[in-house]
């Protein structure tokens, strides 16, 4: 007798479980980690995402902050997650391409340790001023920080934030004194106060604060003008030849989440990206929607790692 109810109970189980496995996906929530503090371009655009995704597939996406070592904090937490897609993470091109060159060891492999889904989007970076600050370009930026060596402080809230000032430094010989802060909420409240006069961050962060007159902006990161900041010229066109930095997002999971949800999930983001509601929203912050598939996401992380790892190394520099 007690082997029969072994026998059914194996039996049940096994049935259970079968049944699980056949639910479609997602059964549960699904959290989306941002390895970054609330308010940064990353996580403003993310929230979007998980609102959509919410009504599209039945179940809640919801965005868990995990700030920290330039995003490898929450990016470890998302690699080392169940593949059973009910954890996610908006990598970005700081934690999967830039920050494997400037640490000294890296919790997790960008390449190795995760299935890319899609690429989210494009976010420039901006070199914004308080408005007591006297000059109104980078050229005035520039000769103010020459007048005054290393006196200029300048808010560095993300990877992307650093190697834009570092660049910038070695291209123009700007002896400005860069600021490191965890994120950009901080380092936004600090330069708002005047505690510092100067700021790089995304477009998506700044932008809003510029239309308000609490920030204005002196260059944008892209290689010309951009109509998500309309009357800025870019750094390129006011004295630095082909100078560019484009920050990036894009949505991956855990190495060995299966295929079929990898294959929904890309689905749903492409029409989710596609929708004229959302790609005006995203403009409207500052995020240029991108698409394409996993592969295609792949191939983009290789490149990037390949050209910013040269830079990375040629300009010697290091996470602080």
């Amino acid at each position: 007798m007690k082997l029969i109810h072994r026998l059914v109970g194996g039996v049940v189980g096994v049935l259970l479980a079968a049944s699980a496995a056949a639910q479609p996906y997602p059964n549960k929530p699904v959290r989306i980690i941002v390895p970054y503090q609330a308010g940064q371009g990353t996580d403003v655009a993310t929230r979007h995402f998980a609102e959509q995704l919410s009504k599209a597939l039945g179940q809640a996406f919801f965005v868990e902050n995990r700030p920290g070592a330039g995003g490898n904090i929450g990016t470890d937490l998302a690699a080392k997650a169940a593949p059973d897609g009910y954890t996610l993470t908006m990598g970005t091109n700081a934690t999967h391409s830039m920050n494997q060159f400037m640490y000294p060891s890296m919790p997790f492999d960008a390449e190795k340790d995760f299935e890319p889904i899609v690429l989210t989007g494009m976010l420039p970076m901006v070199i914004s001023a308080h408005p007591s600050f006297p000059g109104n370009s980078l050229t005035d930026l520039i000769a103010a920080a020459k007048a005054k060596p290393d006196t200029l402080n300048i808010a560095l809230p993300s990877t992307t934030a650093r190697i834009v000032y570092e660049l910038l430094k070695e291209r123009t010989k700007a002896p400005l004194f860069g600021v490191p802060y965890k994120g950009s909420a901080t380092a936004m409240a600090e330069t708002l106060g005047a505690q510092v006069p100067l700021i790089i961050d995304t477009v998506t962060a700044t932008r809003p604060l510029v239309a308000g007159g609490k920030l204005k902006a002196l260059a944008i990161t892209t290689l010309k003008s951009s109509d998500l900041l309309p009357g800025v010229k870019s750094v390129a066109e006011q004295g630095v030849p082909e100078f560019e930095v484009t920050a990036w997002n894009a949505l991956y999971a855990p190495r060995g989440t299966p295929p079929a949800i990898i294959k929904v999930l890309n689905t749903e983001m492409l029409k989710i990206l596609s929708q004229p509601d959302t790609r005006q929203r995203l403009l409207q912050l500052g995020y240029e929607p991108a698409g394409g598939t996993g592969e295609e996401l792949a191939e983009f992380g290789r490149n990037e790692r390949k050209k910013w790892g040269q830079l990375i190394k040629a300009a010697g520099i290091k996470s602080e």
